[in-house]
C-alpha cells in the first residue's frame, strides 16, 4: 500500500503529467469549467422560480415535487439518452450530453432550497415590514432574500458538489475532465491513474464545499446564518 501511494504521488507530481491537452492541468480546467457553467445555468433557472413561488406561497409542495422527479432519474441515463439526440443535431458527443445531465442534477437542490428559504423567513418580520409600508418587491429584496441567503447558498453548494462529483460520467461518452483518468485507467488496468483521478475529483469536491461554506458565512447577515441552517 505504501508503494502504491508513492506511485500515486509520483504520478501527481510528475510535470510531464500536467502538460498538454491530456494533462492534469487541462483536464482540471475542463472539469471546473463545465461544473461552473452547469451550476450557473441551473441557478439562473431555479432561483428566480423558487424565490417567486416561495414568496407567493402558491403550490410550493406541488412544484417542489415535480422538480424533485429529476432526482429519481440517474445522471448516467440522462447522458445515454441525450447522446443520440446530440449526434443527430450535429452537436457531437461528450460535452452536450454531459452538460444536460449536470444541469438536471443541479436544478432540484437549488430550487427546493430557494422555495424553502423564502417560506421560512420569520412571519413576524415580514408582517412588520408590511406594516412599515413596504411594497411586495421591496419586501422581497430588502427583507426576505437577505434573510434567506444562508439556505439559498446551501442549495447551490449541494448542487455544486454533486455536479463536481458526477461530471466524471462525461468521460464515458467521450468528454474530458478528470473522469478521463478514471475511465482511461480502467481501460488499461492502470490503478495508479484511476486512483489519482478519483483523488483529484474528491479534492475538488472538498474545495468546492469549503469555498461555498466560506461564501455563505461572508454573505449571510450577522446572526442569521446559524438560525437558518438549524431550521
Amino acid at each position: 500500500m505504501i508503494d502504491f501511494l508513492g506511485d500515486v504521488l509520483a504520478w501527481l507530481t510528475d510535470p510531464a503529467n500536467w502538460e498538454g491537452e491530456r494533462g492534469i492541468g487541462n483536464r482540471l480546467v475542463e472539469h471546473v469549467l463545465i461544473s461552473v457553467e452547469t451550476v450557473a445555468i441551473a441557478a439562473a433557472i431555479a432561483l428566480p422560480a423558487g424565490i417567486a413561488i416561495g414568496h407567493s406561497h402558491r403550490w410550493p409542495g406541488l412544484t417542489t415535487g415535480v422538480v424533485n422527479i429529476a432526482r429519481a432519474i440517474p445522471s448516467f441515463a440522462v447522458v445515454a439518452l441525450a447522446l443520440p439526440f446530440a449526434i443527430r443535431l450535429g452537436l457531437g458527443i461528450g460535452y452536450w450530453p454531459t452538460f444536460l445531465a449536470l444541469v438536471l442534477l443541479a436544478l432540484p437542490p437549488i430550487f427546493t432550497n430557494a422555495v424553502t428559504a423564502i417560506r421560512v423567513v420569520e412571519p413576524r418580520v415580514v408582517e412588520a415590514a408590511r406594516g412599515l409600508g413596504m411594497r411586495e418587491r421591496e419586501l422581497l429584496w430588502q427583507v426576505e432574500i437577505p434573510l434567506a441567503v444562508p439556505l439559498i447558498l446551501a442549495g447551490v453548494r449541494v448542487a455544486a458538489v454533486q455536479v463536481v462529483a458526477t461530471a466524471t460520467l462525461g468521460a464515458l461518452v467521450g468528454w474530458g475532465g478528470l473522469g478521463r483518468f478514471i475511465v482511461d485507467g480502467f481501460a488499461v488496468q492502470d490503478n495508479v491513474r484511476v486512483f489519482g483521478g478519483a483523488l483529484l475529483v474528491a479534492l475538488l469536491a472538498v474545495l468546492t464545499e469549503l469555498g461555498f461554506a466560506a461564501l455563505s458565512r461572508w454573505r449571510s447577515p450577522r446572526g442569521v446564518a446559524q438560525t437558518a441552517v438549524a431550521r
